[in-house]
């Protein structure tokens, strides 16, 4: 097996990587992704890579889905953030009530944001369900055609329970229009996501609303919707990090080139910036390589046998979690060597820095998984 890992460059077209980053300051002014860079996520449908072919949707494997989140991380993190959060949502296509779906995917512009907080009741009645709810950091969720949100289903003033006397969450998808945004997003990074709150008020919605997220409620059968949503959740965000690290560690190579020919450094604080690029570079690829591996691995076992052992989940999860701290570790060890640039808020390599160090507070990987 070969010992190297392709740069996330070779999954993206350059000119739409350059069109992402040129219009990535504007984006942050906007609070929202700027319409070039919706343009490219529409040509190319993004939102649509997790959907089922059924529905117009792309329906990838979950290796190539994963090489193009990195690399469209790696073109600018709150784009790659909007695409990956936004096809989870998508990946909801193949458990939605097909009456539904189709009603939802034929939009060429569709787009699926949402949270999986449960932060809304949903009381059943004799003809659906009646919701209400405040949900937080809804990535998204400005260009939104639907948003989806978890519920505690209750009946006559009481939760629902499960046969295990656990609370009965479901999630729900609701159109746009019947979801109030609330501006809530005042992280220092991921600024162009809109990732604000939304909000529903005593809606009425039908019982094809809601739907379940398990294999066995899968509407349609493809080893994608029988992969778990915890890895494919854990190992989406990862490559997000992954691909901020890479850009942040392309930048310091320009600054460090740069940085060189300044005749106060010694010969060997010279040797010392490219030794630790390098090496914190091929650190960072070599985990990548074994990430990719074992995700592979996982994607093989659901593709022959419908199945995934649970040594290799585990797998999944341990490498996930580990490429996402060393993602963000090796852009601290950089950091204090870029000079003021890195700090400066409207340049390329601050905001990858300060998307990095957002995204990265994301619950899902925040602990190892022996801490989890």
């Amino acid at each position: 097996m070969e010992n190297t890992i392709q740069h996330p460059s070779a999954f993206i077209a350059i000119e739409e990587v350059n069109m992402i980053r040129n219009t990535a300051a504007q984006a942050e002014k906007l609070g929202k992704l700027h319409p070039e860079q919706l343009g490219i996520i529409y040509k190319n449908h993004w939102f649509k890579l997790l959907v089922p072919r059924v529905y117009t949707g792309q329906q990838v494997t979950l290796p190539s889905l994963l090489q193009l989140q990195e690399a469209i991380s790696w073109a600018d993190g709150s784009t790659g953030w909007v695409v990956t959060l936004c096809n989870g949502a998508g990946w909801f296509g193949g458990f939605i009530t097909p009456e539904i779906a189709h009603e939802i995917f034929s939009d060429t512009q569709v787009c699926l944001a949402g949270s999986g907080a449960v932060c809304g009741t949903a009381v059943i009645t004799d003809s659906g369900y009646i919701v209400n709810g405040t949900w937080k950091y809804a990535s998204g969720a400005h260009h939104a055609t639907h948003i989806t949100a978890n519920c505690s289903i209750q009946k006559n003033g009481e939760p629902v329970l499960k046969e295990d006397g656990e609370p009965l969450v479901l999630p729900f998808i609701f159109d746009k229009k019947d979801v109030t945004i609330l501006p809530a997003w005042k992280c220092i990074g991921m600024i162009a996501t809109g990732s604000d709150a939304f909000e529903i008020k005593n809606l009425e919605v039908a019982s094809n609303r809601q739907f379940k997220i398990d294999p066995a409620a899968a509407t349609i059968p493809d080893p994608l919707y029988l992969y778990p949503f915890l890895q494919l959740a854990e190992a989406t965000i990862a490559v997000n990090l992954s691909g901020m690290a890479i850009h942040f560690m392309d930048l310091c190579e320009d600054l460090f080139h740069e940085k060189i020919k300044q005749p106060r450094l010694t010969d060997q604080q010279r040797a010392f910036l490219i030794n630790k690029l390098k090496t914190l570079k091929s650190r960072l690829d070599l985990l990548r390589k074994y990430f990719y591996e074992v995700v592979c691995q996982s994607w093989e076992a659901i593709e022959n046998d419908n199945r995934i052992p649970e040594d290799i989940l585990t797998r999944v999860s341990v490498a996930s979690r580990k490429l996402a701290h060393v993602s963000r570790e090796s852009v601290d060890e950089l950091y204090p060597l870029c000079g003021l640039a890195a700090a400066h808020t409207e340049t390329e390599i601050n905001r990858a820095w300060r998307d990095l160090h957002t995204a990265s507070q994301h619950a899902l990987l925040a602990f190892d998984i022996h801490a989890s």
